[in-house]
């Protein structure tokens, strides 16, 4: 339930009045004692859905859409009319004029953009090099991205090209800001040695998880953006969602300047392209679900206008999402492969240490380090696999064991293997 006041300019007051008579509103008019361009306050409660629609017909009657008017969120309403005007007005969204101004709130001002931004991504950028999920997640709880995406999908629905520039550019500019402060951030840590020396952050699972997408990416991020147009529509939620939002974006943003400053472009680049398909996925979904939840402008003559951008938007976001999850599907399918291919060189290699030839001698670990990443398999680099064995003492070693290894998982895996096999002399005690 809302509550509505509304300045009545002069000589309007009657065909008002009539409208919310006409409408079975309950309302309170005062007589206005202020600078004289208006002849009364009316104040009166409506459904959240029935905000817009009232003030629209309100406008028709001679009251401007910059006329001064508040709307409140008052704790309870006592009406007799209230259940007439729940029945006729159902929905629970908020009205056009909450969202413009629930969009421009989360949209902070630049200065305090910035500030909170690289806080974020300090944190982020701590929270991959410790390989730390609980870091990361507390970087999200105060990254202020979910503003700037809502503003972006507002503005495109309403026809407000003030507020699509604002929120293209904060969205853009703060990824950007984000990238370069893990890169001086990287450089940083590498300079003053506060790693440990020969550490490579392409070792790092949280770093992994980044540089390795694939199209379950791509559904967090349209479920984020579904989930932040939910809870503007339905003013619910919006701190807890604001996480999910940053969580698709600062990560790999800072994984991207954590490549820049490690000198790896790979890792640079496949986190890059994750950050755009991620924040081109959550304002498009973010996008549709406004348009398709009946927000429209202010003016209907602009309604076809707003309809072409919507449309526009839409098809390029989608186009785009499209042209770069190619490289999400790649990823995906050498993902595949990869993992695949570990998975036949283990069963391979152990069905040949089985053999009468070898039975005196067992693996030294667990298991086989097989060194085969999806870049190995999209740049056609092989496959390293790495075997140390125990031996007896005095125990002779088959010659040519690495090449017969090397030959047989060619043959059976179809790709170039490169196989190195290391023997350590073993004595146990009876």
């Amino acid at each position: 339930m809302r509550l509505v006041q509304v300045l009545i300019p002069k000589g309007k007051r009657d065909s008002v009045l009539e409208v919310l008579d006409a409408e079975q509103i309950d309302y309170a008019v005062w007589d206005e004692t202020g600078r004289g361009d208006f002849e009364a306050l009316v104040q009166f409660p409506v459904p959240s859905i029935g905000v817009e629609p009232v003030l629209d017909k309100l406008r028709k009657a001679g009251v401007s859409k910059d006329t001064y008017t508040i709307i409140l969120s008052p704790e309870t309403v006592i009406s007799e009319r209230i259940e007439i005007l729940n029945k006729r007005y159902p929905d629970k969204r908020i009205s056009r004029e909450e969202l413009i101004a629930r969009a421009e709130d989360l949209a902070p001002v630049v200065s305090t953009y910035v500030s909170f931004l690289v806080l974020s991504t300090i944190i982020a950028t701590a929270g991959l090099l410790l390989d730390s999920a609980a870091t990361i997640i507390g970087a999200m709880v105060i990254a202020p991205l979910m503003g700037p995406a809502i503003s972006a999908s507002v503005g495109t629905v309403i026809y407000d090209r003030k507020l699509i520039s604002r929120g293209i550019l904060l969205q853009v500019g703060g990824l950007l800001l984000a990238v370069a402060v893990a890169w001086i951030i990287g450089l940083l840590v590498k300079d003053l040695y506060l790693l440990p020396p020969g550490f490579d952050i392409r070792q790092v699972p949280q770093v992994v998880e980044r540089t390795s997408p694939n199209f379950l990416s791509l559904f967090l991020s349209l479920g984020s953006g579904m989930a932040g147009a939910i809870s503007v529509i339905r003013s619910a939620g919006s701190a807890l969602v604001g996480v999910a939002i940053a969580a698709a974006l600062i990560p790999p943003a800072a994984t991207s300047g954590l490549g820049l400053a490690w000198g790896l472009p790979g890792v640079a680049l496949t986190s890059a392209v994750l950050v755009l398909v991620n924040m081109l996925a959550i304002n498009v979904s973010a996008l549709i679900l406004f348009w398709l939840s009946g927000f429209r402008p202010f003016e209907s003559s602009a309604i076809r206008l707003a309809r072409k951008q919507v449309a526009a938007h839409v098809f390029i976001l989608l186009t785009s999402i499209l042209i770069l999850s190619t490289v999400l599907g790649l990823v995906t399918y050498a993902s595949f492969q990869t993992a695949h291919m570990e998975e036949q060189v283990n069963i391979e290699v152990s069905r040949m240490l089985n053999e009468s030839e070898y039975s005196k001698m067992r693996l030294a670990t667990e298991s086989i380090d097989v060194d085969y990443k999806p870049a190995d398999m999209i740049l056609r680099e092989p496959a390293r696999v790495t075997l140390i064995m125990y031996s007896r003492v005095g125990q002779q070693i088959p010659a040519g064991i690495a090449k017969r290894i090397d030959d047989h998982l060619t043959e059976v895996t179809g790709r170039e293997v490169r196989v190195r096999v290391g023997f350590v002399e073993a004595q146990q005690s009876n």
